[in-house]
């Protein structure tokens, strides 16, 4: 049948270079949620094929075959097999690495044989041409039955084709000889058989399926019943069946490689991955260079953030005076400057900084290096109780704590994977980012060693660095507590080295800026205005008895009234109700250096750690009447009753240590929740991260000061 709208899959094995066609083929109209019942990301986005002629895009996680083990294989596995109730893909985009093609071969032989419309989009085909891989398009299109397009989405070639392609192809004017891959009902004819009287429409090979993984379909318990019957007549063994049917696909799979595919002798030459792994993977420069890698990202994060950080301040200060000017003394102006606007500068100023470390991090990703930094710290991490694949979740939760937990389901290892989510939250995730940033510039000079070694880009390496320091001594800890005894193995594909594609890192920038400022701008924005309210008002007796005893200084004669004025906001805002709760805390933090209005930052970041920011961009704004001050100017004139400076190189080291360690992010601890099924693990590890994070700050203080 033709189509007037497609559904189209994008499915592969991983590294592929799935995600680059992707982003390529969409662009930035791209959507980004969850697969309902799972916490695996479901990418969507839409694509002009043609004037007038639209596909949506569904991105599905890599796979290596249709015989499911991780729950991201699992969601892949579902929507092709027409068990996923919100997405029915019209057809199929295998994408195949032509440098690692009969590895590629056995899944594009198994959605062949589902018979789902199949078109390969062959990637990274000058990888193979370097390594003396040949591939003949024509015989191996005949070979598969199915289109083959060469494509390379990184620098834009063979879309158009591709595009062209899909479109014959879903309307029935692309003229390749179908065939089944291998005969699939000849390994269990009757029972295939079987399954067809219960549901006609099935293909042979879906009918396999439905006998493999019944279990797993939602089916009515008188269709799982009769499906089980049809097993145990037939001496159904699935484990058989599919050692049976891979054997048969290898070997189809060698006679293609066979007639399409010449392969250069792989001893003729080393190849120049080989040589840079020999340098990237030494034992020793190896983790040299690792150290030098992140270091420059982090000098990268402050250098090239300073100006346009600079320009949003300075634009949202100017936006402040002049409303202050023209806005009459009203509780709504009031609420708008101090409070709407106040919290929005809050968000926007670090958006330079976490689109420039997610773009850094994209390239890492694209170059191949990321999974590089995976096997060097395998051995490392084994040595705690973790093994290489807790690296992955660990350097994701840079980014985010929540989703570098639920990747942590690709640990089969029951223990390792409990350790990896307990010490996951102690990497400096993005949130943290605004925190650090902020701090590091009021308390940290700006001291260049040797002339270009930024003082403050080393701090903030350093405060990375503890976050992952003290993750590993956690985990040995809890690996001598924790009694789990299974064997584990470390199995990862280092994928070649690419030149970045920088689109896709453009994208990848402006999509994090817009998650951040929708999902933690929202939150900040809220928590904003609610804590404008509690530090403006306060209990009524208390608030009107100060205004009252200002009101009557201030008609002396010899009041100093800007004087009276500024003492007057102060007084108010401690007398409110954000004061009474910031003042009730203070002596459980001062040891730490903290005044009370840091303890309302602390309280109120317990929702998200990214609101410190706003918070005190709230507070500053509500005591001071200087409204064309920026909030990094605010804090760096705040002073105690003694007249001493509050935030000293002491207390802003000490609540950085504070917020590198601390649990202060409630979805992190629902995540917990959700993946160890249990509240005992999430409460456990706010203990643990609360005291941790309190006796660290103290240590800190007590010592710089």
């Amino acid at each position: 049948m033709a189509y007037s709208h497609l559904h189209i899959a994008l499915v592969g094995n991983p590294n592929s270079g799935k995600s680059s066609l992707f982003n390529a083929l969409t662009g930035l109209n791209q959507k980004v949620g969850n697969f309902p019942g799972v916490t695996v990301d479901k990418k969507t986005g839409v694509c002009t094929l043609e004037p007038g002629f639209s596909a949506n895009i569904i991105d599905l996680p890599g796979t290596y075959s249709l015989y499911p083990r991780r729950a991201d294989e699992w969601v892949s596995y579902k929507v092709l097999m027409n068990m996923d109730g919100t997405l029915q893909p019209d057809m199929v985009v295998l994408v195949a690495d032509a440098s690692n093609l009969k590895r590629n071969l056995l899944f594009c032989s198994q959605m062949i044989d589902l018979k789902i419309p199949v078109v390969v989009a062959l990637t990274m085909v000058d990888l193979a041409s370097r390594k003396g891989i040949k591939i003949d398009l024509d015989e191996l299109e005949r070979e598969l039955g199915v289109p083959v397009v060469s494509i390379n989405p990184r620098k834009n070639k063979g879309l158009p084709q591709l595009k062209k392609v899909l479109l014959q192809t879903a309307r029935l004017q692309y003229k390749v000889p179908s065939r089944d891959f291998i005969n699939i009902k000849a390994l269990a004819e009757n029972a295939v058989h079987d399954v067809q009287q219960i549901f006609p429409a099935l293909t042979d090979y879906a009918s396999v399926h439905y006998l493999i993984n019944h279990e797993n379909f939602p089916l009515s318990p008188e269709i799982q019943e009769k499906i089980e019957g049809i097993q145990v007549k037939n001496n159904f063994h699935p484990t058989k069946l599919q050692a049976e049917e891979i054997m048969q696909r290898y070997g189809r799979i060698r006679q293609i490689m066979h007639q399409s595919v010449v392969e250069q002798d792989p001893l003729k030459r080393k190849l120049f991955t080989e040589k840079l792994d020999n340098l990237l993977l030494h034992r020793v420069w190896g983790y040299v260079i690792l150290l030098l890698v992140l270091f420059l990202l982090f000098q990268s994060i402050f250098s090239l953030a300073e100006y346009p950080m600079n320009a949003i301040e300075w634009t949202f200060a100017t936006a402040s005076g002049w409303l202050n000017s023209v806005l009459p003394s009203a509780w709504w102006g009031d609420l708008i400057v101090n409070g709407l606007v106040a919290g929005l500068s809050g968000i926007l100023v670090f958006i330079p900084q976490i689109m420039i470390l997610f773009g850094l991090v994209t390239i890492l990703e694209d170059t191949g290096y990321m999974a590089r930094i995976s096997f060097l710290s395998d051995k490392l991490m084994r040595k705690v109780g973790l093994n290489g694949k807790s690296v992955m979740p660990m350097i994701s939760a840079f980014a985010c704590a929540v989703p570098a937990i639920m990747s942590a389901r690709n640990i089969e290892n029951r223990k390792e994977r409990l350790l990896t989510i307990l010490v996951t939250p102690l990497m400096s995730c993005s949130a943290r980012l605004p925190v650090f940033t902020i701090l590091i510039s009021l308390v940290i000079p700006k001291h260049y060693f040797l002339g270009f070694l930024s003082l403050q880009g080393l701090i903030m390496m350093g405060l990375y660095l503890l976050g992952v320091v003290m993750a590993l001594i956690v985990s040995y800890v809890f690996k001598l507590i924790i009694r789990l005894n299974e064997k584990s193995f470390f199995i990862l594909e280092l994928p070649s080295y690419r030149a970045p594609r920088w689109k896709n890192v453009g994208v990848t920038m402006i999509e994090k800026a817009k998650i951040f400022v929708r999902d933690a701008g929202k939150v900040i924005m809220v928590i904003s205005l609610l804590l404008w309210f509690l530090s403006s008002y306060g209990p009524p007796g208390r608030i009107d008895n100060l205004t009252a005893k200002y009101e009557k200084l201030q008609q002396e004669p010899s009041a100093d009234k800007a004087v009276l004025d500024r003492e007057y906001r102060s007084q108010k805002l401690a007398n409110s109700y954000a004061g009474i709760l910031g003042r009730s805390i203070e002596p459980a933090i001062a040891p730490l250096g903290y005044d009370w209005k840091i303890g309302i930052a602390l309280i109120t970041s317990i929702a998200a750690r990214e609101v410190f920011v706003g918070t005190m961009a709230t507070l500053y704004s509500v005591e001071e009447d200087n409204d064309d001050t920026s909030l990094r100017q605010k804090m760096h004139n705040a002073v105690r009753a003694d007249g001493t400076k509050v935030y000293t190189v002491a207390t802003g080291v000490s609540l950085m240590v504070f917020y590198v360690l601390a649990m202060q992010c409630m979805s992190t601890l629902a995540v917990v929740k959700r993946e160890t099924k249990t509240w005992k693990w999430p409460v456990i590890q706010l203990l643990y991260m609360t005291f941790l994070a309190y006796v660290m700050s103290l240590v800190a203080y007590q010592i710089i000061s």
